[in-house]
Parts: structure tokens; C-alpha cells; sequence
């Protein structure tokens, strides 16, 4: 499997001979170039310009907006409502499973909050969490590291914070890298992930953005 990150929230996931997803293409009116990418999955998290924007994938994807289960090419997809329970207004926010033959992906959207425990049984093994850290809207830095001790995913690629030409401020990577007892960051330009071969210990992957 191999993961690319395109800024902000967007991911392309892709596996030989499975289709690949988009999650949460984002325009331009965020401040960074929109991504151009094709694949044959689109994922929304929740309807703004910063995660919404299907028209930057190429083909004619299928649109997946909501909670439920979908099975597309062999790809399982579970669309998880995670909206904060305890507030007066919760902010709406699916996050979506991704499952191939085993190897799961999981990508938490704009969660705003530390999930109950209850809920994260549920969603079982993650293999690869996609992470908000940078505040704003999302999970805070230390907020993020307690949802990792949740999870306890093998990785840890994380996203939605601090990038050149943003059109809003959001917390450095570094607050996060922090929280997390990160002294050494280990980079690429792309996560490639195999279900015969996983760390011993969670590890934290800081993805360029390919634009």
C-alpha cells in the first residue's frame, strides 16, 4: 500500500489492483494550491471548502459523504460518525476505515475531541492513522497524543496543521511532535505500508506534501 499526502487533509491510498481513495480534496480558497489527483473513491469528512472539494479528482469518482459500511472493488469502508457527544452544538464529522484485505487505514476527518474508549473498541486494529494535530478546528496537539495512546496504531502520519500560504492559523507540527516525545522525525515523500511488515513500537511518518 502506499500513502501520499497533498496538504491539509487530503490523502491518496492506494493498493495494486484495488481502487484508489481521495480523502478530503481541498480548493484552493484554503490558501495552498488544490490537489490534482485521480482516483476512483472520494471521502468527505464534512462539507467546507477545505475538505470537500471533489471537483480537484479526476474520473469520476464515487462520493462517499456519510456513517455506514461500503464495499467498493474489493476495498471495505466504514464511515464513522465521530461528532462530540458532550457538546451543546457538535460539529458534524464522519471518519472513514479503510480497509484492504486486512491492512486498515484509518482516517479521522476534523475530529475535535479524545473519543470514548467504547467507540475506538469498536473501530479495532488501525495499522495507519491519519491525524489531525493542529488545533483550529481539529484535535489539539496533546489532544492528539492521548487519541494515539487510544488507538495504538502501528502508524502515525499526521495532518491539518501549519503549511505555508494557509488562509488560517493552525498550530505547528513541532507542538505536536512534542506532545508525542518525537526527537528524531522520520520524513518521505510517501508511506509505503506492507501487512507482513510492521513496527514493534507506534511510529510517527512526516509526509511532504506533493503538490
Amino acid at each position: 500500500m502506499e500513502i501520499t499526502w497533498y496538504g491539509h487533509s487530503c490523502f491518496r491510498i492506494a493498493e495494486r489492483g484495488k481502487p484508489a481513495v481521495i480523502t478530503d480534496p481541498f480548493s484552493d480558497a484554503i490558501g495552498i494550491p488544490s490537489p490534482k489527483v485521480k482516483g476512483e473513491v472520494v471521502t468527505i469528512s464534512h462539507d467546507v471548502p477545505g475538505h470537500n472539494f471533489v471537483e480537484a479528482v479526476k474520473g469520476a469518482p464515487m462520493v462517499l459523504r456519510g456513517a455506514g459500511e461500503y464495499e467498493i472493488g474489493g476495498v471495505f469502508i466504514m464511515g464513522i460518525a465521530m461528532h462530540n457527544v458532550n457538546s451543546p452544538d457538535p460539529r458534524p464529522n464522519i471518519s472513514y476505515l479503510f480497509d484492504y484485505d486486512g491492512l486498515t487505514v484509518l482516517h479521522l476527518g476534523d475530529l475535535d475531541h479524545v473519543p470514548a474508549q467504547s467507540l475506538i473498541e469498536e473501530i479495532g486494529e488501525v495499522n495507519v492513522l491519519l491525524l489531525p494535530v493542529g488545533g483550529g478546528m481539529s484535535l489539539k496537539a496533546a489532544q492528539a497524543a492521548e487519541v494515539v495512546s487510544l488507538i495504538e496504531p502501528f502508524y502515525v502520519v499526521p495532518m491539518h496543521y501549519e503549511l505555508p500560504g494557509l488562509a488560517f492559523e493552525l498550530e505547528p507540527l513541532d507542538k505536536f511532535l512534542k506532545a508525542m516525545g518525537v526527537s528524531k522525525v522520520q520524513e518521505s515523500d510517501m508511506l509505503k505500508v506492507s501487512a507482513s511488515d510492521m513496527p514493534d513500537q507506534p511510529q510517527v511518518v512526516v509526509l511532504s506534501a506533493q503538490v
